[in-house]
């Protein structure tokens, strides 16, 4: 604003000022007058604000009236011998993962506390009829309710969600948590097994008589056949739930005379085994049945070695991917551990006798000797014991070299004799008409 009697410059510095305001009000009136919805949403955005902050005054009021003396620091009794009766309950979100290898646990639950606390009581009649109050957690006194079997770093619950104070007093605080809890693993009848694992909950500092702690479904005794609420469960791909009771025990320690309550979520768990079925079992049930076709390969293939190497190797590396999964205990051993490793060593024992068939198969006279004892248990004595005879044509053969024998040496042939000895042990002569009543027929000893 200029005015009178100011120098010539300066009264052209106010008036290039008054222009420029008049321009920029202008601009403002233009600016409105094209975007008139978005400046009607900014005053209505700026007059709800304004109503956010000056609404509710009752809540502000009963806010301040409950933690302005509070102290989050102290339990919440009347008197230092009263016990606050804590209710706990679980509600499990997701069962994440159950590691054999490293025997945890992982699951996402809801962890329910239930108190009471004198000092949050009020008349709704006095605060506009607000029965229900939610505050910060931080803010109030909280038990410090831990995992006793945790196998991660987190004891306790790290998410501090905000707790609703009733005007009875009754305080509820429902946190989410991810907690990882050690659980011993049995692997004897994997993988159609069963595990049951527990979560072991207790108070950390209080002992029984300063917070006594109960399952928030508690009526009468201490255990609870459904204690773990599963309404908000989400299905595991691996694991069908069985039973989920709880059970509230006191134990004391050597160090105090005092009971410390805790309350145990167990949790039975059942595989589900297709996969496994699928990739593991049945591979390893018919590899183990192509050991048994490796007796029926000819010698002269030249593969009966190569599949039995070949069963044992597959069967070596099956094993091997049974002992990733399974925990290294020595307490049990799997039954399908225990059968890989019984057909292992039976088929170690068909490459053994596979050997000494090829070793027998490809014997001479040429190059080796019959031994005595060989002559006696094949030729002799196994015969009977599998009714087999000697060919019609071997015997007249036998017959020949027999007589042509003596005829120029005289010497005797102790082959024929026993070939011959081993025919007339026969249980009946070969003729057409007596080989219908024969045992077993037209089998050859030797070649």
């Amino acid at each position: 604003m200029c005015h009178r009697g100011e120098s010539h410059g300066r009264a052209a510095s106010c008036r290039r000022f008054n222009d420029v305001s008049v321009q920029d009000a202008s601009d403002d009136r233009r600016l409105i007058a094209q975007r008139p919805e978005e400046m009607i949403s900014l005053l209505i955005i700026l007059l709800l604000t304004a109503g956010i902050c000056n609404s509710n005054p009752d809540a502000k009021r009963l806010y301040d009236d409950l933690l302005s003396n509070y102290n989050r620091l102290i339990r919440p009794v009347s008197n230092n011998t009263d016990t606050v009766v804590v209710k706990l309950g679980l509600r499990l979100s997701q069962l994440i993962d159950l590691n054999l290898k490293d025997q945890i646990l992982t699951t996402n639950v809801w962890l329910e506390h239930e108190w009471q606390d004198h000092k949050f009581m009020w008349e709704p009649l006095e605060y506009g009829g607000v029965t229900e109050l939610y505050v910060p957690s931080e803010h109030i006194w909280l038990p410090d309710i831990v995992l006793y079997n945790n196998a991660d770093g987190e004891y306790g619950v790290t998410t501090m969600t905000k707790a609703i104070l009733h005007y009875t007093g009754k305080v509820l605080w429902t946190p989410p948590a991810i907690f990882k809890s050690s659980c011993e693993i049995d692997v004897r009848y994997f993988p159609f097994d069963q595990q049951t694992c527990f979560m072991k909950f207790g108070s950390w500092t209080y002992d029984g008589f300063q917070i006594d702690l109960k399952h928030i479904n508690q009526n009468m005794g201490d255990k609870v056949e459904v204690g773990i609420d599963l309404r908000e469960y989400y299905p595991s791909v691996e694991w069908d739930i069985l039973d989920v009771p709880a059970e509230r025990h006191t134990k004391y320690y050597p160090c105090c005379h005092e009971p410390y309550p805790d309350i145990f979520f167990n949790i039975t768990l059942r595989r589900k085994t297709l996969f496994y079925t699928v990739n593991l079992i049945v591979p390893c049930v018919s590899i183990s049945y192509l050991s048994v076709l490796a007796f029926y390969l000819p010698a002269d293939s030249g593969e009966k070695i190569a599949l039995c190497i070949n069963i044992l190797l597959s069967q070596t590396m099956f094993f091997l991917l049974i002992s990733e999964i399974i925990p290294s205990t020595s307490l049990a051993l799997p039954l399908l551990g225990k059968y890989l490793l019984f057909t292992m060593i039976l088929v170690g024992l068909s490459v053994v006798i596979t050997i000494i068939i090829l070793n027998v198969h490809y014997r001479k006279p040429s190059t080796h000797k019959m031994a005595p004892w060989v002559r006696t248990i094949f030729i002799r004595k196994l015969p009977k014991l599998l009714l087999m005879r000697v060919p019609d044509d071997l015997l007249n053969d036998l017959a020949a070299r027999k007589i042509h024998g003596r005829g120029k040496s005289g010497k005797r042939d102790k082959f024929s004799d026993a070939i011959a000895a081993a025919a007339r042990s026969s249980s009946i002569v070969s003729s057409p008409d007596s080989a219908r009543h024969q045992r077993i027929d037209g089998m050859t000893l030797f070649s």
